[in-house]
């Protein structure tokens, strides 16, 4: 698999932008487990930069490379300015959100209710490319009863036709009224035959899979019929799993949790300078010790320590210290995953 060659805009794997979770930080340590994954922001609203808000949302530490910024809206006009900005504060590529469902998105007339208006999309696309950037399309397979495999392709080919070389598919449609967006993540069935079709349409095309990967079993499999795949929240629920597969994929040694922790704690600390809420920087390492000795009281310690007042990077080493005493005390403890 390592022999693969890569794609020029993406790669084979990738971790999905997701609100409140692809933070500034949360890139930040996943980097340090996992140097070649592909990273996203959070959703963007075009609009928002549009109206001078970048020193918000545009922000990000040179170590996060390659990030993509994904930015969400429907007039041509702010996505071009907003991949304009992309690139001036050194974006790697600009995605397109096609894909989300929530009720909120839909009344700003963007994310997955855009399937249904395929030449808008191609224009917006076309527009960001005079950006200069790698553009990107995160979509579904559908919307609603719109979900024919007719109705995909043609979507993919109009938008291809705008500019857009890579296509980010979530193997799920989305219903747009009656399911929230948790539910619209878990209820709609699988179907990735109809991204591996895409594919097989466009084979000139590079075809990213999202959803429902959470296993290196699963994410082999598909990168036999596609270019590359987009995990979710099985990055967060296991951060230390991302940075196996990316070894498996990439060759290379994975870096130990405790290693990677302790090159974050200088991280922390300028981030409480800059005002970042304890509470948020400890979010992405929840999960680092799942199904591991020691990983309940991990968290215990992670939460308690990050809540009481003035909590710095000592109340991390705190856990870590924690998680040792948890582990067994006979034999080579890197059995237990290189603590």
């Amino acid at each position: 698999m390592k022999d693969k060659p890569l794609k020029t805009i993406h790669g084979l794997l990738s971790v999905a932008p997701m609100m409140e979770w692809t933070t500034s930080s949360a890139r930040y340590f996943l980097r340090l487990l996992a140097p070649r994954v592909r990273l996203y922001t959070e959703m963007v609203p075009a609009v928002a930069l549009w109206h001078g808000r970048a020193e918000r949302f545009l922000p990000f530490d040179p170590a996060e490379h390659p990030l993509a910024l994904q930015l969400g809206g429907h007039d041509p006009q702010h996505l071009r300015y907003g991949a304009e900005l992309a690139a001036e504060w050194g974006y790697d590529e600009v995605n397109l959100n096609v894909g989300c469902p929530s009720e909120r998105v839909q009344s700003g007339r963007f994310g997955a209710c855009l399937m249904r208006e395929p030449e808008l999309v191609r224009e917006c696309v076309a527009a960001m490319t005079e950006a200069g950037l790698p553009i990107t399309v995160k979509c579904r397979i559908g919307v609603d009863h719109d979900d024919s495999e007719a109705q995909l392709l043609h979507f993919i080919e109009r938008v291809a036709d705008g500019g857009c070389d890579c296509f980010i598919v979530h193997a799920r449609k989305a219903w747009l009224q009656g399911l929230s967006p948790k539910e619209n993540r878990e209820i709609p069935p699988l179907h990735y035959e109809r991204v591996w079709r895409v594919k097989e349409c466009f084979p000139e095309l590079e075809v990213v899979l999202n959803g429902g990967v959470a296993d290196e079993q699963t994410l082999i499999e598909q990168l036999a019929r596609v270019d590359g795949v987009m995990v979710g929240r099985a990055a967060f629920a296991d951060p230390y799993a991302l940075a196996c597969w990316e070894s498996r994929l990439f060759g290379g040694t994975v870096p130990s949790r405790r290693a990677a922790v302790e090159a974050y704690l200088p991280f922390v600390e300028s981030q409480l300078q800059a005002g970042v809420p304890m509470t948020h920087l400890v979010k992405v390492l929840m999960g680092l010790y799942s199904g591991r000795p020691g990983g309940k009281r991990w968290r215990r310690a992670l939460t308690l320590g990050s809540q009481r007042p003035g909590a710095g990077p000592e109340a991390i080493a705190a856990a870590l210290d924690e998680v040792e005493d948890a582990l067994p005390h006979y034999g080579d403890r890197t059995q237990w995953g290189q603590i």
